[in-house]
């Protein structure tokens, strides 16, 4: 309305400078001139407005699609971390995978992976037959396991696993390997300073032998106990 106004204005003026025969061409053009400044002024200004409008925006589509980006790279390392994992887990031991799957069945686990095993065969633990005490030598193995948790500073879980070789009752392995298994846990907590509730026993028994119960070697390899570390 104001731009219809101002050219209604223009357009009287020229008529009546005209009209009145004193107008020339120069003071017609100069006085165009000086109306339209601030009408150009005025475009020119709405103009940039846009202009710095249109930059903001395109600014932001950048940033977002930076973040958009980095989000994305995000979601792709964290895929490749589960694929590895599921691939580590098909490599694991039978006893092992089954720890997992109990600790996160049991809601022990805050990512649900293994980080490592450790097998320590009778020649190592050295228990006396039919006995579950710990031996200086067991107990020395199992202070460098427990300083090797403390030094990782992580939270983990621990299952111990009982295995024993084929000589004797079935039942009795299994009451074996559990003692065992507990024997450790409970030098774990009381000398390694691991808690309790980070820590589970399992008896295998003489079920899951690593190698042959025909001869001694054997059957010291299958005496044994797993620690399955889990996160």
């Amino acid at each position: 309305m104001k731009s219809r106004t101002k050219f209604l204005v223009l357009t009287t003026a020229l008529v009546a400078a005209m009209s009145s025969g004193c107008a020339t061409k120069e003071y017609v053009h100069e006085y165009v001139n000086g109306q339209l400044v601030p009408v150009k002024s005025h475009v020119d200004g709405r103009l940039n407005a846009t202009d710095a409008a249109l930059a903001s925006l395109k600014a932001q589509d950048t940033a977002q699609a930076g973040i958009n980006a980095n989000v994305q790279s995000q979601l792709g390392a964290h895929e490749g971390r589960i694929s590895k994992t599921e691939g580590n887990v098909q490599q694991l031991s039978k006893s092992a995978q089954e720890a997992v799957e109990r600790a996160m069945a049991a809601g022990k686990l805050a990512s649900g992976k293994l980080v490592y095993e450790v097998a320590m065969s009778d020649d190592t633990l050295k228990f006396k037959p039919d006995q579950t005490s710990l031996s200086k030598d067991g107990m020395a193995a199992l202070d460098a396991f427990a300083a090797k948790l403390k030094a990782e500073n992580k939270n983990v879980f621990l299952e111990i696993q009982g295995h024993t070789d084929s000589r004797g009752e079935e039942s009795t392995n299994v009451r074996i390997g559990e003692a065992r298994a507990e024997a450790v846990r409970r030098y774990l907590n009381m000398k390694g300073g691991i808690p309790l509730h980070r820590m589970s026993t399992i008896s295998y028994g003489e079920s899951m032998p690593i190698a042959s119960n025909m001869n001694k070697a054997g059957r010291n390899q299958n005496r044994r106990v797993v620690l399955v570390v889990l996160q």
